[in-house]
């Protein structure tokens, strides 16, 4: 893991890097995250729209979502900097239950979705983020880009026959000839400024110098190129208060529980990796727990006002970073103009060419791709490598909630592979003519075989000694595996003494009719689980 340790910001997260420490809140900084906020706006538009046709609603649905859910996540939420809104890992689980029962039943799971985030919370569930080892950070962080890019290819696409997709594309008839030409240098132009921008000034955030500069070129020479409104109006009133049509019994609880619990737990595992990344690159501090409850909370909210829900984004998150959004300001700014286009500037942006926010998604892209992962794959421990493989690709191929939980389990059983190999035996006799076994490496369930295996019960003295201090006893497993060896010894009529155990085991293989010599300098851990013991059998109440 030492590789991982010295990897420098700068080259895992490309021009993302910022020196870490407390924002301040100047006039200067207000000014740059109320223009990081409408830029992140401004890329809010299409996805949104995108996601709602993926989940098979209205567009507003998906616009309702960004502005609720980014509002209230941005007020409360774990950490400065994150953008919330609809999400493609979430839309992709809404199609079926919309094709089934209908809209009224995905409002009704987003409440449940948000009452179970808001429990897990409270719980402080949020910490065991910390489970996710960082090669599958940076699966994760990889995989994510490339979903990212192949979701920007369906704007390649003839409008009218392009559907948004979060995991990639959709049918439809490709561009060509001049049109995709036209396409392909607007994007490459946008990339350009953006890359160019803060090298001359950096009063306007670099994204939205591209999207404006562009818009202005296309708008003025009258281009025919894909356009925001060729996605779909997104012109709209006030997202307004209403209770989930759904009838109020066991029946609709059993459809909406599945969905809810899925969505939920895609939605914190998306945003607690979004919130350790953002605060990686910005160096806020932040509450996991806090962030669940926030997520929760915009959720429930959300679905009361017509929204199809969502979590933290790690795109407009990623942008918002990159043109210098570090404060609560930046987030509820983004919300607030996306309101507001919704409501006065519908007009104005859907004049806004596709190319310029393809083009600012693509840098976020080549930004978000930890690039210098390439390079240590072939100096990690080969498991690593494999993680950060496996879960790219389980990333692209499924979604990132099944490609973190495909990743930790790979992750912790190699961890329990290599420990159980660690366990080995120092045997020695002693003056007396006494048989000491001094075990070194953990006993556990995967090393509780070849712990059993390391006694020569035939060929040993009469008197044998099983030394623990440089092992530990840690679960179940471990103490039935002491069980059984000193069952073996005293059943060809040998005496086994079991010294350095915990107190713990002291009392439970005593109890279980074996010796265990103490000592001064026994350990104090306690076995990971709670056991009973029945008539000499060691269980699990």
């Amino acid at each position: 893991m030492a590789f991982f340790d010295n990897l420098n910001r700068k080259t895992r997260f490309g021009d993302f890097s910022i020196a870490p420490g407390d924002t301040k809140l100047t006039p200067s900084q207000i000014r740059t995250d109320l223009l990081s906020g409408l830029t992140v706006a401004l890329a809010l538009v299409p996805e949104a729209v995108a996601f709602a046709f993926v989940a098979g609603v209205h567009p507003l649905v998906g616009l309702y979502a960004a502005f609720m859910v980014g509002l209230i996540t941005a007020l409360f939420g774990g950490r400065p900097g994150m953008i919330s809104g609809a999400t493609g890992a979430l839309a992709v689980v809404m199609v079926a239950l919309v094709a089934q029962h209908g809209v009224e039943y995905l409002f009704a799971t987003v409440v449940l979705m948000g009452l179970i985030q808001i429990f897990a919370g409270v719980m402080q569930w949020g910490k065991f983020i910390r489970l996710v080892p960082h090669p599958v950070m940076l699966g994760f962080v990889n995989g994510l880009a490339i979903v990212i890019f192949l979701a920007q290819l369906t704007q390649f696409k003839v409008p009218g026959t392009a559907e948004a997709s979060g995991h990639g594309m959709a049918g439809g008839d490709w561009l060509s000839g001049m049109p995709l030409y036209l396409m392909l240098g607007l994007v490459g132009l946008t990339m350009a400024i953006i890359w160019l921008a803060p090298r001359v000034t950096r009063i306007i955030p670099a994204p939205l110098a591209g999207i404006g500069i562009v818009a202005a070129i296309v708008i003025g020479f009258g281009l025919d190129v894909p356009r925001v409104g060729d996605l779909a109006s997104i012109e709209g009133g006030l997202p307004p208060f209403h209770i989930p049509a759904v009838p109020l019994n066991w029946e609709t609880f059993q459809i909406i529980l599945p969905y809810a619990v899925i969505l939920a737990a895609i939605g914190l595992i998306e945003s607690l990796l979004t919130l350790n990344l953002v605060g990686d690159l910005t160096g806020q501090r932040g509450g996991a727990s806090q962030e669940c409850i926030a997520q929760g909370v915009a959720n429930t909210a959300t679905g009361f006002f017509g929204g199809m829900g969502g979590c933290a984004m790690i795109g407009q998150s990623m942008i918002n970073v990159k043109s210098g959004g570090r404060t609560r300001i930046a987030g509820v700014a983004a919300a607030l103009f996306l309101l507001m286009f919704i409501l006065v500037g519908s007009s104005v942006i859907e004049l806004i060419p596709l190319a310029a926010l393809v083009g600012v998604m693509f840098m976020v892209v080549i930004g978000t791709f930890a690039w210098n992962s390439l390079k240590i794959l072939r100096k990690v421990p080969l498991t690593d490598a494999f993680v950060i493989v496996l879960v790219t690709v389980v990333t692209v191929m499924e979604d990132l909630a099944v490609a973190v939980v495909v990743g930790v389990i790979v992750s912790a059983l190699a961890y329990a592979w290599n420990n159980a190999r660690r366990i080995h035996a120092k045997a020695y006799e002693t003056p007396e003519g006494a048989r000491v076994y001094q075990v070194q490496g953990p006993l556990f369930f995967g090393s509780a075989t070849g712990f059993v295996e390391m006694f020569d019960i035939d060929n040993d003295p009469t008197e044998v000694i099983v030394d623990f201090a440089d092992s530990r006893v840690v679960d179940q497993s471990a103490l039935q595996a002491i069980e059984a060896i000193a069952g073996k010894y005293e059943a060809v009529g040998k005496r086994v003494q079991l010294r350095h155990l915990t107190r713990d085991c002291h009392r439970l293989l005593t109890n279980a009719g074996h010796l265990v010599v103490d000592s001064d300098d026994d350990p104090d851990y306690g076995v990971a689980v709670n056991y009973g013991v029945r008539t000499g059998i060691l269980g699990g109440h």
